[in-house]
């Protein structure tokens, strides 16, 4: 694990910043547009708060993780390299990239962004629980918008199949009055009925536990928050499905590391691969999956 002091070297005053956690050390990026904090468990994006705004991102009370080896609640974990529960329940859910400490590799500004790129290679945790051996980036960039490009590098000699996930966990008021739009007419897999084939009609409103996956969702979408006035865009490139999940009460009381009731304030719109349609890469070949979040108070338009 990289210590405070061999990291000062990416320093950059007001701009760039470390400080230790309880389980390892976190990123401070600060542009004029906002101001990020990246865990370096996980490479989890843990707070992004645009200027003249309150937190964007939902984190549960419970994300400093005491027993490390377990995933944190909230923030943007990173689900590679499988998204959901495999078949073989012995595994963890949504991958094993979460629980690894990653490392800074660069840190860059301009007049308007500031950057970091984390990475991480194969150890021997992850080649027990899939034998590949691959160079992930993920490269969070903070400015008017909140970007993340998460690349992938097979540096093995044997092709893999992944599926991934960014599993935004976006901060809102209260989620019976939050609407998600841009996904009408788009087909999806409901993972609490069970049901293959649904389509949606017009925009996504919240009644009770929802667990969708969009598998052909390769466009934009908005969550427009009614309690706090406001709306969130979310674009990306390189993924082929969006997931939009809140777990309700019910589910809520049952996850440990949530309160009984933090379902109220927070959904999560997640930029994915998932499902049956895998992302193949070669040997020597990267895919890059990215998402862009641009923040707005004071607007209730729909997408």
């Amino acid at each position: 694990m990289q210590t405070l002091e061999k990291l000062e070297k990416f320093a950059q005053a007001g701009r760039v910043a470390f400080r230790e956690d309880d389980v390892a050390p976190v990123a401070i990026l600060v542009a004029p547009g906002g101001a990020a904090e990246v865990s370096f468990y996980g490479a989890n994006v843990i707070s992004w708060r645009p200027t003249g705004q309150p937190p964007a991102l939902w984190l549960a009370d419970s994300y400093r993780v005491v027993n490390p080896g377990s995933p944190t609640r909230g923030g943007i974990p990173v689900c590679w390299p499988w998204f959901g529960r495999l078949d073989d329940q012995s595994k963890p859910m949504h991958g094993c990239v979460r629980t690894e400490v990653w490392s800074l590799i660069s840190a860059e500004v301009d007049a308007e962004t500031t950057s970091a790129t984390f990475a991480l290679e194969e150890t021997p945790s992850t080649l027990a629980l899939w034998p590949h051996r691959f160079h992930l980036e993920l490269k969070v960039t903070v400015g008017k918008t909140l970007s993340l490009a998460l690349t992938t590098e097979n540096t093995g000699d044997a092709t893999f199949a992944i599926t991934e996930a960014l599993h935004t966990y976006f901060r809102i008021g209260e989620i019976s009055k939050t609407l998600v739009t841009g996904f009408d007419c788009q087909p999806y897999f409901d993972k609490v009925t069970g049901t293959a084939d649904c389509f949606q009609s017009g925009a996504i409103a919240f009644t009770g536990a929802t667990d969708r996956v969009y598998h052909h969702h390769a466009g934009a979408a908005v969550i427009n928050d009614e309690a706090t006035g406001r709306r969130i865009l979310i674009s990306k490139e390189g993924s082929a499905a969006s997931v939009v999940w809140n777990p309700w009460a019910e589910k809520c009381a049952l996850l440990k590391d949530m309160s009984p009731d933090d379902w109220h304030r927070f959904v999560c719109v997640e930029t994915a691969n998932a499902g049956g349609d895998p992302i193949e890469v070669a040997p020597g070949e990267r895919h890059t999956i990215s998402a862009t979040y641009t923040a707005a108070l004071g607007s209730s338009e729909q997408a």
